[in-house]
């Protein structure tokens, strides 16, 4: 199988450049990172810095898998505050290109399956705007997988009139907060799908997803207590069916990344090297 294994540097917990080394350290071919606030906002590198990172990368033997412009909740739902947001996104996409890679990676919110709905039209001006840019700039502004069924987004994604939106596919998401299959979700969102997260979960029970994703209803429900609902664990131990799904993957065509995010646990670098020698194992 044709693969290349990312790492999330800010899963490592240490900061960009010393997490750049230690993703070079564990074997990994590239990078995602977060580009939204602190010393990656966009806002906060300046033309030199700019050039100064792309350099350190390329010196450790890397390259950028993707850039993270996830602005958290509302996402896009919010009519009022997207214009500063796509704005925001922009300058992402605009980073990317500097760096080198041509996906940004992002969750816009929970889409309705009602085309019809406020929230469903909000979403689709934001996506064809920022998609509208990143097709300019030769990039995909992704939506990564987890907050509604891959046919739901499926349906979402082929009303844009631009390109220039794709999915980051996230197979654990799906597994925790859906209960989907990945390989089955893959063959709903194959032609869009331009780059991936390799992360592993478990579902205990169903959840309504808007308590996942919208922080303001979760806390307005006191008795969800998320633990009991599902459960990120490292690559090979949860519910997504990895030889079905990287088949699934490599039968629409894809040879991108499998980037290892690790969003919990208490000694990430060794989850994330078990995450290495798993994939590895399973592409052989």
């Amino acid at each position: 199988m044709k693969f290349k294994i990312g790492v999330m540097v800010d899963s490592f917990r240490l900061g960009i450049r010393e997490g750049l080394k230690k993703a070079k350290e564990v074997g990994a071919d590239g990078v995602q990172i977060y580009a939204v606030r602190g010393e990656m906002d966009p806002d906060n590198l300046n033309k030199q810095s700019r050039h100064d990172l792309f350099q350190y990368i390329k010196d450790q033997g890397l390259v950028v898998s993707a850039l993270c412009g996830d602005l958290g909740s509302p996402g896009f739902a919010n009519a009022e505050l997207n214009p500063a947001r796509i704005e925001k996104s922009k300058r992402i996409v605009d980073l990317a290109c500097e760096l080198e890679t041509s996906v940004i990676t992002t969750h816009i919110g929970v889409v309705p399956q009602n085309q019809s709905s406020k929230r469903f039209k909000i979403f689709q001006a934001a996506c064809n705007e920022i998609g509208g840019y990143a097709e300019k700039m030769g990039c995909h502004f992704a939506i990564e997988t987890g907050p509604e069924r891959s046919s739901t987004l499926r349906s979402f994604l082929d009303t844009l009139e631009t390109t220039g939106v794709g999915v980051n596919f996230d197979p654990a998401n799906l597994a925790m907060v859906i209960g989907e299959d990945a390989a089955e979700a893959v063959a709903n969102l194959g032609p869009y799908i331009v780059h991936t997260h390799a992360k592993d979960g478990i579902q205990y029970k169903p959840i309504d997803p808007e308590l996942v994703y919208d922080p303001e209803k979760l806390s307005a429900s006191p008795e969800v207590q998320l633990p009991d609902y599902f459960r990120e664990v490292p690559l090979g131990e949860g519910q997504v069916n990895w030889p079905q799904y990287l088949n699934a993957l490599q039968k629409e065509g894809f040879s991108g990344f499998l980037t290892i995010e690790r969003e919990v646990g208490e000694n990430p670098e060794g989850d994330i090297r078990q995450a290495i020698e798993f994939l590895k194992e399973m592409l052989t």
